[in-house]
């Protein structure tokens, strides 16, 4: 008796069980493809309306201190680039 319940179960809602889990997993036809994209497709827009989208104002102020920042360093990096091959020169200019 316990050996037909056993059977029973794998054969008729073990079935089931690993068709729905493997439709989820999308080992389905082109139908559970299609579903898994549209709901991957719902939960990103879902995530996006959670979002927190920067204002204008912070765009400008951010960007700018960004190329203010880029300037800056460029300078220096310049500045260091010229001075360090001039040491180089000086020490190599010796032997």
């Amino acid at each position: 008796m316990a050996g037909k319940k056993k059977q029973e179960k794998s054969g008729g809602e073990g079935a089931q069980a690993r068709s729905a889990a493997a439709a989820a997993r999308g080992f389905g036809g082109p139908a559970a493809k299609f579903g898994a994209l549209r709901r991957y497709l719902e939960d990103s827009r879902a995530e996006l309306d959670k979002v927190s989208w920067p204002t204008g104002k912070e765009i400008k102020t951010t960007s700018l201190a960004v190329l203010a920042l880029v300037v800056i360093m460029s300078i220096f990096l310049g500045l260091a680039d010229i001075l360090l091959s001039k040491i180089m020169e000086a020490i190599l200019s010796l032997g």
